[in-house]
């Protein structure tokens, strides 16, 4: 028998990868987290190499040779920019090259936070991080997935949108077009400059970068919550969003009449604005009475790490110790900072 780690887990989202080596027990051998810089929200070869980073940070914190491949039997990698089937395939051709686990298993990243969030095999799931995603599960297994691909697939929502927006807004309050609102002094102010315009300026002649926009929303929710009513029209838009995506894959499953679980995972569900979340509730449950939101805390590469033990048909001590054994702080002990030039 293979002295080899039975499963890799992985959850390669857009700001970090998060990688795990488990045995079939669920006993946890080896667990990275890695910085990534250079998500371009497609799974891109140059994302796909941020995850083998993650793989050989694991493997040596394992005692794992990270050069001995396969590295485990069962490999699952949820990863965001799986968003079509085609994107599935080509990600699998790519992992099926390169050797690093005997069988590979590729999911969207939003399996991984449903996963994660329920200990049902069903549920909806809706991450809000760089962007806006989600799918479904039905109790007899059918799924529903949407592409998210940006406005192209009728997205908006995530730090990308909600930080250009507030831009837009501010700009439009400083030239006059638009409403007043503070966030013509928070904005710039985010950004280390006075003006709106300024940061107009350093956009269009490349001094930063538009992905520099999507730290803005912390600023947003704290207008928001302090009563700026542009703020407050842009956070509403965000719930909305999740409303409009969880409502619309319910209704696609005929799950209304079930008390249906909708798992929340992302950056902007971190946040601590009541009415923002009370919108949400409210929303999802006109049109499913009974379902239940919470928001994700655990890292969604606990989500990983269970489907890959639901696939070799692990028990409830298994999956018991994989909740316990992979945190937030176990990762964050061992990140590791991806450099920007590397491969």
């Amino acid at each position: 028998m293979s002295r080899r780690p039975r499963l890799l887990a992985i959850d390669a989202g857009g700001s970090k990868v998060d990688a795990a080596l488990l045995r079939a027990d669920g006993r946890l051998v080896g667990a990275a987290r890695v910085a990534n810089t250079d998500h371009d929200g497609t799974g891109s070869d140059r994302h796909m190499e941020s995850a083998l980073e993650a793989v050989r940070a694991a493997c040596l914190d394992a005692g794992v040779d990270p050069d001995v491949l396969p590295v485990a039997d069962l490999g699952i990698y949820c990863v965001a920019g799986a968003d079509l089937p085609q994107d599935d395939r080509r990600i699998g051709r790519w992992l099926a090259r390169r050797k690093v686990t005997a069988e590979d298993v590729v999911r969207n990243d939003t399996f991984a936070v449903l996963r994660a969030g329920t200990d049902r095999p069903w549920g909806v799931s809706i991450v809000c991080g760089y962007g806006i995603n989600c799918c479904a599960v039905s109790p007899e297994g059918r799924t529903y997935r949407f592409p998210a691909v940006g406005p192209i697939s009728g997205d908006w929502g995530g730090g990308s949108d909600i930080g250009g927006t507030a831009l837009w807004y501010a700009i439009r309050a400083e030239d006059g077009r638009g409403e007043p609102t503070s966030l013509r002094t928070l904005v710039p102010a985010h950004l280390g400059m006075r003006r709106p315009r300024q940061v107009l300026e350093a956009l269009y002649f490349g001094r930063m970068q538009e992905r520099d926009l999507i730290h803005l929303p912390p600023t947003v929710f704290t207008a928001a919550r302090e009563g700026d009513a542009v703020a407050r029209s842009i956070v509403d838009r965000q719930a909305d969003e999740v409303v409009a995506l969880a409502r619309a894959s319910i209704r696609k499953l005929r799950m209304t009449d079930l008390d249906v679980e909708v798992v929340l995972g992302g950056g902007i569900f971190r946040n601590d604005d009541p009415a923002f979340f009370e919108r949400v509730t409210q929303g999802i449950c006109a049109a499913a009475p009974g379902a239940q939101i919470h928001v994700l805390h655990a890292p969604p590469v606990v989500g990983a790490a269970l489907l890959g033990l639901d696939r070799i048909g692990a028990g409830r001590a298994a999956h018991a110790r994989v909740r316990q054994a992979l945190t937030h702080q176990r990762l964050g002990d061992d990140t590791h900072a991806r450099p920007r030039g590397g491969t």
